[in-house]
């Protein structure tokens, strides 16, 4: 019985090239998020704990996705995702080497910083939809929504020991070495790509006219089912899922926190994360509407909660919830998107579909960090979750009325007398 379990929790990684790609992502993953609470302490440590400066930030290293990220995905769909993560990963360890270099010989200045976010989120803008993408072509659709479920869990792994260990390292040593082994952390994502075998591949005839990102706009657009759940990944994207930006000024100006109580608040979020990843991998198919829709509702109460905390210990554990309801509302509209969209198109919705959720946090991140700079960190994570909890309930509303009557020939007949108009 055990068995069968994990070998359902864990198909996807009875396949080579699957492995593989989880195992240097799963450490790329670490060094990236340690790399997050390590900027982030550099950007509030330079400018005297400024919710507005970090904004800026985190608006400048997701700004380029809003301008790339549809041309990315047009990149995956007919060019060989492999060699383009490959290129990306090298470029995104040549970035972080330099800002490492920069931070350890004390040159390390905010513009730096400000620089180096805007290259990274370029890679990035290439990077994601291909590598959203490349799953498909790992394991084969039968597998990929285990896949999917399955790189969600080992981000959030990432995400849970990353945080933890940066803030740890960065009580000892400051952030420069956190950064270095950010930056050496590429390599292994490299190497697992490098070793793969491409006759193991599942790759689909790549496209050959000028069908292009337009084209994939106008086919996302034909297709209700996949324009509703993207358009409520963008609206609680917008205002919900700015927790790089939320959960820093919550520890540092609400709790007072130091770096390692820091590590510990994300780590909670992050745990929580992986535990709806985890959820997720006993998926078979594509889920319904309704999954999408109720699993926005949930974390948009949760976040509305978490931003209410009313000590340190609460705010622990009810951001572990609201990572819960984050990851399993993204990951639910990331297979009904996926799992519906015909191969050809599949980098381009993607690619969409990473804009819209990532691409939204740049103006997120302003107009959370305005809001926190002028009524407090708490409010970021209160008007998020109103936001989200009203448009799940707007969405939800939509869903009920666009349910396809009963079929009158398919209802049984009543073998009691029906009233008339006239109650007889």
């Amino acid at each position: 019985m055990l068995g069968r379990h994990l070998t359902t929790v864990f198909g996807s990684l009875s396949v080579r090239n699957f492995r593989l790609f989880a195992a240097g992502q799963l450490v790329s993953a670490a060094g990236t998020w340690m790399m997050v609470v390590a900027q982030d302490w550099m950007v509030l440590s330079l400018t005297d704990d400024s919710a507005a400066a970090l904004g800026v930030v985190t608006a400048l290293q997701f700004g380029p996705l809003l301008l790339f990220t549809l041309y990315g995905g047009r990149l995956a769909d007919r060019y060989d995702k492999r060699m383009l993560l490959t290129v990306a990963n090298l470029v995104s360890l040549a970035l972080a080497l330099g800002l490492a270099v920069l931070e350890l010989t004390g040159e390390a200045r905010l513009w730096h910083i400000h620089l180096f976010a805007l290259a990274l989120g370029t890679v990035n803008a290439f990077e994601i939809p291909a590598r959203m993408a490349f799953v498909s072509e790992l394991v084969g659709t039968r597998l990929l929504p285990n896949a999917s479920a399955l790189s969600a869990a080992y981000f959030n792994t990432a995400r849970v020991a990353g945080p933890a260990l940066a803030g740890l390292l960065i009580s000892v040593m400051g952030p420069g070495p956190v950064m270095l082994l950010n930056a050496v952390s590429y390599l292994a994502t490299v190497v697992g790509l490098r070793r793969m075998r491409t006759s193991e591949l599942h790759r689909t005839e790549r496209p050959t006219g000028r069908g292009g990102v337009l084209d994939g706009l106008r086919y996302v657009a034909s297709r209700p089912d996949l324009l509703s759940p993207t358009v409520l990944v963008a609206v609680i994207g917008l205002a919900g899922l700015n927790f790089q930006l939320t959960l820093p000024l919550l520890a540092k100006t609400v709790f007072h926190a130091d770096a390692a109580s820091f590590g510990l608040l994300t780590s909670a979020f992050a745990a929580g994360s992986l535990l709806a990843a985890l959820a997720g991998t006993g998926r078979r198919g594509r889920p319904p509407a309704r999954t999408v829709v109720v699993s926005a509702l949930a974390f948009g109460l949760l976040e509305t909660a978490a931003g209410g905390a009313a000590g340190f210990t609460s705010a622990v554990v009810l951001l572990g919830l609201t990572g819960f309801a984050s990851v399993y509302f993204v990951q639910a509209a990331n297979h009904r998107i996926q799992l519906g969209s015909d191969p050809g198109y599949r980098g381009r919705v993607m690619a969409l579909y990473t804009l819209i959720l990532q691409g939204s946090t740049p103006l997120g991140a302003l107009l959370v960090g305005l809001l926190a700079e002028a009524l407090g960190a708490r409010s970021g994570l209160v008007v998020g979750g109103l936001v989200s909890t009203a448009a799940a309930l707007v969405a939800l509303a939509v869903e009920r009325r666009s349910r396809p009557a009963p079929d009158p020939r398919l209802v049984p007949a009543s073998k009691d007398p029906q009233p008339t108009e006239n109650g007889t």
